[in-house]
């Protein structure tokens, strides 16, 4: 039997759930060889943590993650907090030896992010940045497509993250739309998914230009009293201190060119992240709202046989993660993700090897962020530091 691992979860609203499912989900379909055990969550509202724990199978709760850090029977704290809250949380558990998973971006400032990488690897403890997108078997494919070179040179990648869920303008002034809190906007929320994508698919970038654009200045300030969005439309309202949406254009270092779109304000795409990347040999295309397919063209294919073919990644042809669910054809989602970072995540630390990927990668697609972010305010191509 595995030996075990008690882990405590810091937030438990959209990604505290995401990831509680996840712990409890690995038993049934992996066998890791280090086993989490879902011992405690952490949030500021005795209240509603405590029935969180309860409904999503938490051993217990507390309101004060300093106090669950000095606990000894602790050995994974997983950080799924606002992004305002990574530093502290991750600089005192890589002090008390914890191992430490944290949502993306890893933390506001790129001084922050090589601050908490460089702490955890003083500490000697295992980090992984949650971009479970990387865990999506139809991605694990296309990495493998141009690893073994079907695609040739690559010469284009071309990302997209686009969104709606903030179109209204009287949707409220929640903590992802204020810069003290969450760092930036489209651009750290969901264009660090694709730049990271990007990286791990393409490899690093070393310059970028890039435009963003705040769209609806002043909100609705939130009502805690009706829920984790709070009221629309009512009362006083703030200033918004984030982007609404960033466009970038950039160089990689093995000389293809990217382009990067991100925004929330995309009327009818709800999840769309998706990214086509094309090579002198092929092309290959996702989209996270298909996500059991990728998109494939091969010049090396007969002319009269050539087009995209659609591959249903799905089943015991296409590697562990797939395997360990369903028959081919029988579908996963976006839940599964974080099942797959999760079992990377509790096999480095068992193998005592860096997780993929770790606070040292976050901190490299952080450096991206910032670059862009540099060049949106300078209107200028801004170089990428390499860490």
């Amino acid at each position: 039997m595995a030996e075990k691992i008690n882990v405590a979860l810091i937030g438990y609203q959209f990604m505290g759930r995401t990831h509680s499912n996840a712990y409890r989900q690995l038993r049934h379909f992996f066998d890791p060889p280090l086993l989490p055990q879902m011992e405690v969550i952490v949030g500021r509202n005795e209240a509603a943590v405590s029935a969180t724990a309860h409904k999503l199978g938490w051993r217990s709760y507390a309101t004060d993650w300093q106090q669950v850090l000095k606990r000894d029977d602790i050995g994974i704290v997983d950080i799924s907090s606002p992004g305002n809250t990574h530093y502290p949380i991750a600089m005192a558990a890589a002090a008390a030896g914890k191992h430490i998973i944290c949502e993306k971006p890893l933390a506001n400032t790129l001084d922050q992010a090589i601050e908490m990488a460089e702490a955890a690897e003083k500490a000697g403890v295992r980090t992984l940045t949650n971009f479970n997108y990387r865990f999506v078997p139809a991605v694990q494919l296309a990495k493998r497509f141009i690893d073994e070179g079907r695609l040739g040179e690559i010469r284009h990648y071309r990302g997209i993250y686009l969104q709606d869920w903030i179109i209204d303008p009287d949707f409220p002034l929640v903590w992802r739309l204020r810069k003290e809190l969450s760092g930036s906007g489209a651009l750290g929320d969901i264009a660090a998914h694709n730049i990271d994508l990007a990286r791990y698919l393409v490899g690093d970038l070393e310059e970028v230009s890039a435009a963003d654009k705040t769209f609806i200045k002043e909100r609705p300030l939130p009502d805690s009293s009706e829920g984790a969005w709070g009221a629309t439309g009512k009362g006083p309202r703030g200033e918004v201190t984030v982007d609404d949406a960033v466009i970038v254009i950039g160089r990689f270092k093995n000389g293809a060119l990217g382009t990067f779109e991100a925004t929330r304000f995309a009327a009818g795409r709800r999840n769309y992240n998706a990214f086509e990347i094309n090579g002198s040999r092929g092309s290959i295309s996702f989209n996270l709202e298909r996500l059991n397919e990728l998109e494939y063209f091969c010049l090396d294919d007969p002319e009269f046989a050539q087009g995209f073919r659609t591959i249903n990644v799905s089943g015991g042809a296409f590697g562990d993660y797939a395997a360990a669910w369903w028959p081919a054809g029988h579908i996963i989602g976006y839940e599964h993700t974080f099942v797959h970072s999760v079992l990377e995540f509790v096999t480095a630390i068992a193998e005592k090897r860096e997780a993929v990927p770790s606070f040292r990668e976050g901190a490299r697609t952080q450096a991206t962020l910032e670059a862009v972010a540099r060049s949106a305010a300078s209107r200028k191509w801004e170089s990428i530091p390499q860490l």
